[in-house]
């Protein structure tokens, strides 16, 4: 694709992710990107979308399914921001459609492992087509900074990695989709695998072992759908162990709104430590040697990003690497890959799996126990 050539946008699911995205990609207007139509089957997040896309002056073309935008050849790249449950087929849709279409897809990649894997195998049929993962967080500035001083060795070795996330409930959208693990993947696969993502990051290996502990204790109790009551867990504690030694915690807790920060990551390698805080935009790092007066503190900031939205700016850092690499498709591959987005899910499932059990959890039980 040539480098001022327009690139031509479809969105599937227009709910409060999708139209998230419309607004990025509006901001990325200046860099030859449109957004020509939209798929969606609710009719309220239909009109939003095209309240927003009239507000920007773009003319939308709009279907109530993805099977219609897809045929009808107008764009060239789609965003699957759809529930988690309807992940596995439209992704499988798009794959096995005669027109390539470049995709980013909202994290998880899919609910369960098993699904995971059939779509990275139907992707691997599709070399005309670049997919990536929604792991944004990876682009939060203070994030991205955290990740650059580990990568460079200034830690050292990493041996440990502890994520804290301590926020509001689960918020609420169409039709209370989020409320039931069936449609989630639960909630360490829904929200827990941006942050499974980032530990392997951090600690640059894969998972070798998972033990949880967590349970529904506050939020959702009272809430009832179709007779049903929410089954989604609103507090857990993670430990992940990695192929190279390494460690992981995750501290979650959605029941925490008096928080000074949403997410708070230490790694901590055999000669110096880091951390990360959001919303605050610090980074503060030092080594065993220099000790407590040696530890520096960095507000961090990324000039790139033109709209902040719902992730600190990460989402419109997130489309501007996507559309650098679909412009020069072949050498540059996407940030955040297909089994990237397999692992980050499998981590969740054995997670979830691990709380439901009561004992640790192999990740390879979790992917021989779905057939992958």
């Amino acid at each position: 694709m040539a480098v001022n050539e327009t690139v031509k946008y479809g969105i599937i699911g227009v709910g409060m992710m999708g139209r998230e995205h419309l607004i990025n990609l509006h901001h990325l207007r200046t860099q030859g990107v449109v957004v020509v139509c939209i798929a969606d089957p609710h009719l309220p997040s239909q009109q939003l979308a095209l309240e927003l896309a009239q507000s920007f002056d773009w003319p939308l073309k709009v279907f109530s399914g993805h099977q219609e935008l897809l045929d009808s050849g107008l764009c060239d790249v789609v965003v699957v921001s759809s529930p988690n449950m309807t992940h596995y087929q439209i992704l499988m849709d798009i794959l096995n459609h005669p027109k390539p279409h470049h995709v980013l897809v909202e994290k998880p990649l899919c609910t369960t492992v098993a699904d995971c894997r059939k779509v990275v195998n139907a992707a691997r049929k599709r070399p005309d087509m670049l997919v990536q993962v929604g792991l944004e967080y990876r682009y939060m500035p203070p994030v991205a900074k955290l990740i650059e001083i580990v990568k460079g060795g200034t830690l050292g070795q990493v041996k440990m990695v502890a994520i804290r996330e301590h926020r509001f409930p689960f918020l609420v959208k169409v039709n209370n989709w989020n409320r039931f693990n069936s449609n989630t993947g639960g909630t360490l696969v829904e929200k827990c695998c941006h942050f499974f993502d980032l530990m392997r990051l951090f600690a640059g290996a894969n998972p070798v072992c998972m033990m949880a502990s967590g349970a529904m204790d506050v939020n959702h109790k009272d809430e009832i759908y179709d007779g049903k009551v929410p089954d989604i867990i609103d507090n857990a504690y993670v430990i992940v162990e990695f192929d190279n030694g390494a460690r992981g915690m995750l501290d979650l807790c959605m029941f925490a709104e008096g928080s000074k920060n949403e997410q708070e990551i230490s790694v901590v390698g055999h000669t110096g430590k880091g951390e990360a805080f959001v919303p605050e935009s610090i980074v503060r790092f030092g080594s065993r040697m220099e000790g407590r007066d040696g530890v520096q503190t960095l507000k961090t900031e990324n000039r790139l990003i033109k709209y902040e939205g719902l992730h600190h700016g990460s989402s419109y850092l997130e489309h501007l690497n996507f559309l650098s690499a679909i412009r020069v498709k072949g050498a540059k591959t996407p940030a955040a890959d297909l089994n990237d987005g397999l692992i980050s899910v499998a981590m969740g499932v054995a997670a979830q799996l691990s709380i439901e059990k009561g004992r640790f959890v192999n990740i390879e039980e979790v992917l021989d126990e779905h057939n992958c």
